[in-house]
């Protein structure tokens, strides 16, 4: 775990005492929490009853299994941990740019994969929607707008830029709107690539087919022809489903109705 900020110093020591947990204790738990991504933590303390296990949202589990006092302080310890982990980015002393773990800044935490291809490196955070990537010794922080990315290569044919793939196919990463260069913010409206070349806005994606409205039946009953039709719009539907125009949801739902003419 990184060295404490004076100030982190002090809300870990309040902490531990609202708590009537000694400071070296709710260290251990902060970085029990930390590991867990402020989910969840598997500890093993001698303050704790020994080891045991917090999740978020309401299982506690300590040695002593017959504690409730116990699992009570060891939950509400954890709750305000975790609660200080997402609100305070001072806790912890950054390492020097590009060096240590967190090689993309103290702004953001917790990624959900992180690699290296050649010279370069990245790190990917879904819940902030951000793609940190260190290139020729800079560092570039992208908003990735609405795509979930799955993957990183670097294409060597193509003067060694940076693709990536989401739900929307391969994308070119300066095609992505840019937050910071090096720890300095881009102007609101304005981006650059880690080249230096302008920032060129991807283009929108195109809009899904409204779904064919449902005519109502006449006379009561459907003949032949018409459920051969229902059945036809719904290979239709599928289709749809299957190029990602839409949602499994809306294609179960539409299928449903149409079924119930029949």
């Amino acid at each position: 775990m990184q060295q404490l900020t004076p100030s982190g110093q002090q809300a870990i020591e309040d902490i531990a005492r609202r708590h009537g947990f000694s400071p070296e204790a709710a260290l251990s738990m902060l970085e029990s929490v930390l590991n867990g991504h402020g989910a969840m933590a598997q500890f093993n303390h001698r303050e704790f009853s020994g080891a045991g296990q917090w999740m978020r949202g309401g299982m506690t589990m300590v040695s002593d299994m017959f504690n409730q006092q116990m699992k009570n302080r060891v939950a509400s310890l954890c709750e305000e941990l975790a609660r200080l982990l997402e609100s305070r980015s001072d806790l912890f002393v950054p390492p020097a740019p590009g060096a240590g773990a967190d090689w993309w800044g103290p702004s953001l935490r917790w990624p959900d994969s992180t690699g290296a291809q050649g010279g370069m490196r990245y790190a990917y955070f879904s819940q902030a929607r951000r793609l940190a990537i260190e290139l020729n010794g800079r560092i570039t922080i992208h908003d990735t707008l609405d795509h979930r990315i799955g993957g990183f290569s670097q294409q060597q044919s193509q003067g060694g830029s940076v693709c990536l793939s989401s739900q929307h196919g391969l994308v070119d990463v300066a095609s992505l709107p840019v937050v910071s260069v090096d720890g300095v913010a881009s102007a609101p409206g304005t981006g650059f690539t880690p080249a230096g070349a302008p920032f060129v806005a991807p283009p929108p994606m195109p809009a899904a087919p409204s779904l064919p409205a449902a005519q109502p039946a006449s006379g009561g009953a459907i003949g032949a022809a018409g459920g051969a039709d229902i059945f036809a719009m719904i290979e239709k539907l599928a289709d749809l489903q299957g190029r990602g125009l839409l949602t499994p949801q809306e294609f179960t739902a539409k299928k449903t109705e149409l079924l119930a003419r029949l």
